[in-house]
């Protein structure tokens, strides 16, 4: 019998290349990366970029970098003025391996049927606020009925805002709701084009200035309207280089632990405060009452999975997916998991 040298390849040659391939280390399989491509939020109300939380803490300290020197790998972060909806195209597009995102925009992206794992918390019980027009009487999301309200689709902000809106019965259909993105949300009630916004801390700013006032936040209603963020990867990347994610879940906690030390808040404030062009008293403001080392809290518990789980219902509720899934079912084999000590108190 006659065997092509082609056809003997594929009898021997091949799956012996396939079983070295297997056999090689992880760091042998990744040497093919260069560069992982990181995709925030940009929340900058200035020149310079800032998604707040970990990512300026991980940019300013060149924490992945650093992680990453070694083997060559470049970190390229991308900051999107489009916030979520843009992220969830570029991660469809295979454009970006990890974003750091409110809850809905990654919830979005889930449902409609990206490829993306869950790999870490990045933020809890994370304020929002009413900003309406200095004058207008208006004190409580009751008084907002049939009043043009701005709300950035897509983004943890409307999911926020429809959460707010529940806990008092009201849902969107009861304002002339107007999709805005956060900055120009902000320059049409200074011009009070609008009768209100809700948003971060930001609105302050325009307090601050008379141009604003801010009757009520999240805090106000119980907690009801509180966001999280979370750290999720492309599905590709993370299967194909799961030791490449655990080293950078182990940077991002080299963050987590500089922002939880209380007394690198201020220098927290005076960061984020610099990159975002805020004036500092916007965050001394918001953040007088929050422990940071709860707030970036990174571990994937229950109480967090919960109201995660929550969110996704909230949004097929509202109709801003098609429909629910289960949590459980996103999260990545290297998810950020809480210390055995944290999982016994949780079982109490």
């Amino acid at each position: 019998m006659n065997l092509s040298i082609n056809r003997v390849f594929s009898l021997f040659a091949a799956p012996a290349l396939a079983a070295v391939v297997g056999w090689l280390p992880p760091l042998a399989q990744a040497a093919a990366v260069r560069e992982i491509r990181i995709a925030v939020p940009d929340l900058s109300a200035g020149t310079q970029h800032s998604g707040g939380g970990v990512t300026d803490v991980l940019r300013n300290q060149q924490l992945l970098e650093k992680a990453f020197a070694a083997d060559g790998i470049t970190i390229q972060w991308n900051y999107f003025k489009g916030a979520g909806p843009v992220i969830n195209e570029a991660f469809a597009n295979g454009q970006v391996d990890f974003a750091y995102l409110g809850d809905l925009a990654a919830i979005i992206g889930k449902a409609n049927g990206v490829d993306t794992r869950l790999l870490a918390a990045t933020g809890r019980g994370i304020k929002h606020y009413l900003g309406v027009a200095p004058g207008s009487g208006i004190k409580t999301l009751q008084d907002l009925k049939g009043k043009r309200v701005a709300i950035f689709r897509g983004t943890a902000s409307q999911l926020s805002f429809d959460a707010a809106l529940a806990s008092q019965g009201l849902s969107e259909k009861d304002f002339k709701v107007i999709n805005l993105d956060f900055n120009a949300a902000v320059a049409a009630l200074a011009a009070r084009q609008i009768d209100a916004t809700w948003g971060l801390s930001g609105l302050t700013a325009l307090q601050e200035r008379g141009l604003a006032e801010l009757p009520l936040n999240t805090r106000d209603l119980g907690g009801a309207g509180s966001i999280q963020a979370v750290l999720v990867g492309s599905g590709a990347f993370v299967d194909a280089h799961p030791e490449l994610v655990q080293r950078l879940l182990e940077a991002q906690q080299q963050a987590v632990q500089w922002l939880s030390d209380e007394s690198n808040k201020q220098a927290y404030i005076q960061l984020v405060s610099g990159l975002a062009s805020y004036p500092p008293v916007i965050l001394e403001r918001d953040l007088q009452d929050e422990v940071l080392g709860q707030t970036f809290r990174s571990s994937l518990d229950q109480p967090f999975l919960d109201q995660l789980q929550a969110s996704v219902d909230l949004a097929a509720e509202q109709r801003l997916i098609r429909k629910p899934f289960k949590v459980s079912q996103w999260l990545a084999p290297q998810a950020t998991r809480p210390a055995p000590a944290a999982l016994a108190a949780d079982r109490g």
